[in-house]
């Protein structure tokens, strides 16, 4: 069966170098005669690929020796509630009516509105700045924190409305929490400007199930007693990420794509590529007759790219944006669709989507009418 162009904001494309590798292991993997789904992952089997996987991304990252690595679940929304919990919550948090620590957030699209909706239950959140006025489409300019903020959260990458910060805010000596998820390892990143960074993997680093956790170790050991084990920072970083069994599988294609990232030349190499194919794809927006960005210029993304078509009637353009999806499908264009909030189209062009990928998809557009 041929392959086709997986455009899908995730869980999204794996290269296939890793697919293949990782079907060639399925029954015996690294010579133990087992599947990584059958090991137990407190095995001395497991042991080296969660290992090499955590080495694998500090060096891919340049992380610092004073931030833990941990693998844990629930995706990148459980970290909506783990991050307040544990930099931000009191022991009377909870209580109707107790004063409540205060921390900072912009609002440049759903997943952020959601992230600080969360951070409300157990912190006081002030929303400094909204790009909610012209429907997500820019990055609004960041406030200095607030005095006494536990922390300043932004999303650096909008994968619905496919925006991306182009300069990291500067909040002095606030922690600044980032969601990465749709952008890890797309372009060098300095970690050390970031108190905690997080991911859902199933964008770029592997399947879904595993949401990696990058923390500075003085951020962590600070959640109140009321907080559930599996939702402290300290726990899992004490346990290694083995507080209770990880998602042995996903960290193990997970290690996989960090290996082929490596061997393709590091982040700074992808970045190349993740340029020339965004770059691409925008220039033919900018001269097509027929589709257009919605985002403006200096804040589009390189990993989401939002497209609608320019039909003037709401009618006629939902019915040909509709049929686009389908005949794009057809030729092996798959996902095309935009978020079901937003509508229109989206090509999500992640690390393992090939130049050709992108080249496929405007050859289509061309002789799409």
């Amino acid at each position: 069966m041929k392959r086709v162009y997986n455009f899908s904001p995730g869980p999204s494309a794996l290269p296939l170098p890793v697919l293949e590798r990782a079907a060639a292991e399925m029954t015996d993997t690294n010579g133990t005669g087992q599947s990584v789904m059958e090991m137990s992952h407190r095995s001395k089997d497991f042991k080296p690929i969660i290992e090499k996987t955590g080495a694998l991304l500090r060096e891919l990252m340049g992380i610092p020796p004073n931030y833990q690595v941990l693998f844990l679940q629930g995706g990148a929304s459980l970290q909506f509630s783990m991050i307040p919990l544990n930099l931000a919550a009191g022991e009377n948090a909870l209580t109707p009516g107790a004063p409540r620590k205060s921390v900072s957030y912009i609002e440049t699209g759903i997943w952020a509105k959601k992230a600080a909706e969360e951070a409300a239950k157990y912190a006081a959140v002030s929303v400094r700045a909204s790009s909610k006025d012209r429907a997500y489409t820019y990055i609004p300019q960041a406030p200095a924190p607030a005095p006494g903020d536990a922390y300043y959260h932004i999303t650096l990458n909008n994968t619905i409305v496919g925006t991306k910060w182009a300069e990291i805010p500067d909040t002095g000596t606030v922690p600044l929490a980032a969601d990465i998820s749709s952008c890890i390892l797309s372009e060098p990143l300095e970690v050390s400007k970031f108190g905690v960074l997080y991911a859902g993997a199933q964008k770029n680093l592997g399947p879904a199930g595993v949401t990696v956790v990058i923390i500075r170790e003085d951020l962590i050991g600070h959640a109140p007693s009321w907080v559930p084990a599996l939702l402290r920072y300290d726990i899992h970083a004490e346990e290694a990420s083995m507080y209770n069994t990880p998602p042995c599988y996903g960290i193990y294609i997970i290690g996989l794509v960090l290996e082929w990232l490596r061997d393709l030349g590091g982040v700074a190499v992808m970045a190349q590529l993740n340029r020339e194919k965004a770059d691409l794809f925008y220039q033919y927006l900018e001269q097509s007759k027929l589709f257009r960005s919605p985002v403006e210029k200096p804040y589009r993304s390189l990993m989401n790219i939002p497209f609608v078509c320019t039909e003037a009637d709401p009618v006629r353009r939902g019915d040909m944006e509709t049929r686009f999806v389908k005949d794009a499908a057809a030729q092996g264009l798959m996902n095309l669709a935009g978020h079901r909030l937003v509508g229109g189209m989206r090509a999500s062009i992640y690390n393992a989507m090939p130049i050709e990928g992108v080249k496929a998809l405007i050859r289509f557009m061309e002789q799409f009418n």
